[in-house]
């Protein structure tokens, strides 16, 4: 089914129901190329359980890149609200994942994210998903860090931001280095999260866990 040039697929399992967009031209044209490099590797891409590969592969990678679609700053600024208040914000543990341009393969892991509003809050939930916003497209860990923190800083005008993502990249646990237990940590900071009592603040919430 066809909606303005997108397809829509609807599945319905135990009373719930999914509904996918996807552009059709696109599913095509990506479809023959992954056909293409299933054969090239040595497979029958003809075979039963990969006849249909290709175009899930295909709708897989414009679900896991759907970013480049979003807007973030849009989505901060759809939930603005004027308020007072002057202390450090939190959300802490949102999941990632993401996908490593270097190599196509995922990483995945957490974001804590804080703000000390200047005159001007955000809608809690808009923060992690600006964080999906930016995690769902080609991505290196160093860079998805600053995105997040440059949106939140430019949008909100806050008196500082803070961002630390904790992620596992299969490109190293499955190739490489083969390490299994390597975590790859990057943080961001702006305003009085320079200031190193303010940040050892924030990394002691972020670490401490609530009974």
């Amino acid at each position: 089914m066809t909606i303005d040039n997108e397809m829509v697929e609807e599945n319905e399992m135990d009373g719930y129901s999914k509904i996918d967009k996807y552009n059709p031209h696109l599913v095509e044209k990506i479809s023959k190329n992954y056909a293409s490099t299933i054969g090239l590797i040595g497979e029958d891409v003809s075979r039963d359980g990969l006849i249909k590969t290709p175009e899930r592969a295909a709708k897989a990678m414009q679900f896991l890149t759907h970013g480049y679609d979003l807007d973030p700053a849009a989505i901060l600024k759809s939930a603005l609200f004027h308020d007072d208040y002057k202390q450090m914000v939190i959300v802490k543990d949102i999941e990632i994942y993401s996908m490593c341009e270097h190599h196509l393969l995922p990483f995945f892991g957490k974001a804590h994210v804080a703000y000390i509003p200047n005159g001007c809050i955000v809608g809690l939930s808009k923060i992690p998903r600006i964080v999906d916003a930016f995690a769902r497209r080609l991505q290196v860990q160093e860079r998805l860090t600053t995105e997040i923190r440059d949106c939140i800083q430019d949008t909100l005008k806050p008196l500082g931001v803070a961002v630390v993502i904790e992620a596992k990249h299969l490109c190293m646990l499955m190739r490489g280095i083969q390490k299994q237990n390597s975590v790859a940590t990057t943080s961001a900071f702006t305003g009085e999260f320079e200031n190193e009592r303010t940040r050892g603040e924030f990394i002691r919430l972020i670490s401490a866990k609530l009974s």
